[in-house]
């Protein structure tokens, strides 16, 4: 986490001036990211598929300064499994994590680097979490699986976006979703 800030202040720091903004009211945004770290499937043991997030933005409100009030949505996956046998008992567990959200950013237009973006904002989601128990034992096990833990969340998040294309970027976003620290791509249009 401390090598991304530093990566985002040595670009603020050596950024070109440029007339245009990379985001401005009106601009659209989406992302799609891998995430790494997380509690969701933090386990020591099973296997686990990677946090897969998905993101939309639209700048909405220019506020006078330098900078642009985004708004838009989230959704984000991860999934986890594990298994074990004894003698001739075998269990099998799976736990799915889904987080969906809304999404307002502040958009720093200081930086004066049409391929550059500095944001932070804050997320209301949904966090779903469904569990699912099965074993060779015969008898029902209905009683460990279903839907629990599921619960609102609110949220930070800091990150950047650079452009090397005219639409197309990376990001990296660190904050609470569906992982702490999102690496991906951005299509701006």
């Amino acid at each position: 986490m401390k090598k991304l800030a530093l990566v985002l202040f040595a670009a603020t720091l050596f950024a070109t001036k440029s007339n245009a903004q990379f985001f401005e009211n009106g601009t659209n945004v989406i992302s799609a990211g891998v995430g790494l770290g997380g509690h969701y499937g933090s386990y020591t043991y099973g296997s686990q598929t990677p946090a897969i997030s998905l993101q939309y933005e639209k700048g909405m409100w220019d506020i006078g300064g330098p900078g642009v009030i985004s708004l838009g949505g989230y959704a984000g996956i991860k999934g986890y499994k594990n298994s074990g046998t004894s003698g001739s008992y075998h269990y099998s567990e799976k736990w799915n994590y889904t987080v969906i959200g809304v999404r307002s950013a502040y958009h720093y237009n200081g930086i004066e680097n049409e391929k550059f973006d500095v944001y932070g904002g804050l997320m209301l989601s949904y966090n779903i979490l469904s569990y699912k128990f099965t074993d060779n034992s015969g008898g029902s096990s209905t009683y460990r699986g279903g839907s629990y833990g599921s619960n609102l969340g609110l949220s930070l998040y800091a990150g950047g976006r650079y452009l090397f294309t005219d639409n197309i970027g990376a990001f990296a976003e660190l904050g609470y979703g569906v992982s702490y620290l999102t690496l991906g791509v951005a299509y701006k249009f």
